[in-house]
């Protein structure tokens, strides 16, 4: 046996004795498999369709005009669909819950590994805690005088305490349903989908009935500059669609399957926020749209005529946040379980409920920031929104890489869903990927593009933190593991002989 095979045999039975399956094998992890193809199909979309649609439409509408919002989104619809694409082939060929974790680790390996999950972690918790803030104003909406006892003024924002402990409770209430188990989130998930799916026929059928075209006007405002912010908001919105891949594991359908419900969500998040943005451009002029907090709601109740439709937006904008909500902590919770498998966080983030078999630990970890978020108020909706886009485009970009590199190094890797087949149409999808995800990174840098997005500078600090949390947690693994199949038991083997050789 040459040296690196004993190397290799050492580092799969280091792998075996802390539980750890061989990476690349299909051997479970205790996950319980529960979901059916709909199942699956709804967490993606769902993840996608947050709250967004109805406390930033408006927004959209007024930067960039009616059209400009509408190709924006298209735009960024197509970036994320190369994305999707190279996703597809990814979860199809290394069917395992902590998706980008496996496909960073085999093509790239553990350093870049750790630093491309930990952003995608980063932007996972960002949507969050954006949900956990929120469902108070969406309570607000419905239930005016809920806001009692101040507490405190943030960014000019009075928190009350009535308003902070909706979050509160509702994020309490949204970990509890899925350290239950996947099965009742996909359960959850798939019943209140079907509700948004039906807010979306809702405001096309207003449109169309009252809705008036000399309302899209202006069809173009800001420019280039307007174009861009709204385009940069996008990243934020659409992640989601990889929260499928997360929980590979748990879904009772094969491979291939799982890679084309990634794309076909997307699709269908696009074909969402499309119809949200032009059915409410179509109910108020933009002068009237700009004075209204929550204009989907509003502009529902103008195109059918009684305020009562706004309400039951608002309950489809509920419905958002809960799927959303519980894709992310479903998300995140197995990314960072696959982080610990790995050795790269606190093995306490890998243990799984005894009964439920979900990471009860790192949902409880999330659970908790997003418990506390709501008591800084609603300023904190535009920081988190703008820390989480440039992480959560940062690990896709990794993501689009590994998928070049694995095509150039592991040609004949079992893939039972391959994109642009063997020759060079697959590799054309990965580098266009990766091309537009860089260049929609670098817009988030001030200054270093013609036209950049300037985010706040709490933002740039979320995004500092965060990032510089994960570089030293790169730093502190050891080196000289290369690529490949068998690279997170070299890692995991060589973190056991560290710890030996310490004690």
């Amino acid at each position: 046996m040459s040296d690196s095979s004993r190397s290799d045999s050492r580092a799969a039975s280091a792998a075996t004795a802390n539980g750890h399956p061989p990476a690349g094998s299909n051997e479970d992890h205790g996950f319980i498999r529960a979901l059916g193809s709909v199942d699956a199909l709804f967490i993606g979309f769902g993840a996608m369709i947050g709250f967004g649609w109805i406390t930033l439409t408006g927004g959209w509408l007024e930067t960039a005009g009616t059209y400009g919002a509408l190709l924006a989104f298209l735009t960024g619809g197509i970036i994320m669909s190369f994305v999707g694409v190279v996703y597809s082939e990814m979860v199809a060929a290394m069917p395992h819950a902590g998706g980008e974790h496996n496909y960073l680790m085999r093509g790239i390996g553990p350093k870049i590994s750790m630093l491309g999950s930990w952003a995608m972690t980063g932007g996972y918790i960002s949507v969050v805690l954006f949900e956990a803030v929120s469902i108070p104003m969406t309570a607000v909406y419905l239930f005016p005088n809920l806001e009692q006892v101040k507490l405190w003024t943030i960014a000019d924002f009075d928190v009350h305490l009535t308003w902070a402990l909706v979050g509160t409770i509702s994020a309490l209430i949204v970990t509890w349903i899925n350290i239950r188990g996947v099965k009742l989130a996909g359960l959850v998930q798939t019943w209140i989908v079907a509700f948004l799916l039906t807010m979306a026929l809702l405001l096309l059928v207003g449109g169309v009935v009252g809705g008036d075209v000399a309302n899209t006007e202006p069809y173009f405002t800001g420019g280039a500059v307007g174009f861009i912010a709204v385009l940069g908001a996008v990243p934020f919105l659409f992640v989601g669609f990889d929260v499928i891949p997360q929980s590979a594991e748990e879904v009772k359908i094969p491979p291939q399957q799982v890679g084309k419900l990634v794309v076909v969500s997307v699709f269908m998040a696009v074909a969402f926020y499309l119809i949200i943005i032009f059915a409410t451009s179509l109910a108020l002029p933009a002068e009237e749209l700009a004075k209204r907090e929550l204009v989907t709601a509003d502009a529902l109740a103008v195109l059918l005529g009684h305020e009562v439709w706004g309400k039951i937006v608002i309950a489809g904008g509920v419905a958002g946040i809960i799927t959303s909500w519980i894709a992310f902590l479903m998300g995140g919770s197995r990314l960072m379980w696959a982080l610990a498998r790995s050795g790269m966080i606190p093995a306490w983030f890998g243990q799984l409920h005894p009964k439920y078999r979900t990471p009860a630990n790192a949902l409880v970890f999330i659970g908790v920031l997003s418990a506390i978020v709501p008591f800084f108020g609603r300023p904190m909706l535009v920081w988190i929104v703008d820390a989480g886009s440039p992480m959560i485009v940062f690990a896709y970009g990794l993501v689009a890489v590994a998928f070049i590199v694995l095509r150039k190094n592991e040609p004949d890797m079992p893939r039972p869903l391959r994109v642009g087949g063997r020759g060079n149409g697959g590799l054309a999808i990965g580098v266009i990927a990766a091309v537009l995800c860089a260049a929609l990174f670098f817009m988030y840098i001030p200054e270093l593009t013609p036209i950049s997005v300037t985010l706040a500078p709490q933002s740039y600090l979320m995004f500092g933190i965060w990032m510089l949390a994960g570089l030293v947690l790169m730093l502190r693994l050891p080196g000289g593991i290369k690529p490949g199949p068998l690279a997170e038991q070299q890692l995991v083997a060589k973190i056991a002989e560290r710890k030996q050789s310490k004690g």
